[in-house]
């Protein structure tokens, strides 16, 4: 089950943000968190708390599970391009240069990831689980 949060308005120009979100980007939750608490840019901060806003939503939606158990991973992370102000700055000779003031918007959706039967994961967990039962038999 998926969980979405978004972002709208945030005051800072989507490259910068999409630098952040690149970082991130099919991650899992616990590794994505630890990244952004130390990262340096500004929307590292912002981005950190929708992911927290990601993870209350997917809880709201599946109370019988643990957020530990549910092996959770960014599974897309995308940021468009928000309304521009527009501002005039003074230049020499009476002229004026436009200064475009950029937000965005920031789309997070986390879920859950399911192992492969053909996956190393599955098998070893099919080994554990296999073992017990040889050893009842002695």
């Amino acid at each position: 089950m998926e969980a979405v949060a978004k972002l709208r308005n945030v005051p800072t120009s989507p490259r910068k943000m999409r630098l952040v979100a690149d970082l991130v980007r099919g991650k899992k939750v616990t590794q994505a968190l630890g990244l952004l608490r130390f990262e340096a840019n500004i929307g590292a901060e912002k981005i950190e708390k929708l992911l927290l806003s990601a993870l209350a939503n997917w809880q709201q939606h599946n109370e019988e599970e643990r957020i530990e158990d549910a092996n959770l991973y960014i599974s897309e992370i995308f940021v468009d391009e928000g309304r521009q102000l527009k501002r005039l700055r003074p230049a020499p000779q009476g002229r004026g240069h436009r200064i475009r003031k950029r937000s965005n918007h920031v789309t997070l959706k986390i879920d859950t990831k399911v192992e492969k039967l053909g996956s190393k994961g599955a098998k070893a967990a099919a080994a554990t689980e296999e073992t017990p039962k040889a050893d009842a038999k002695s």
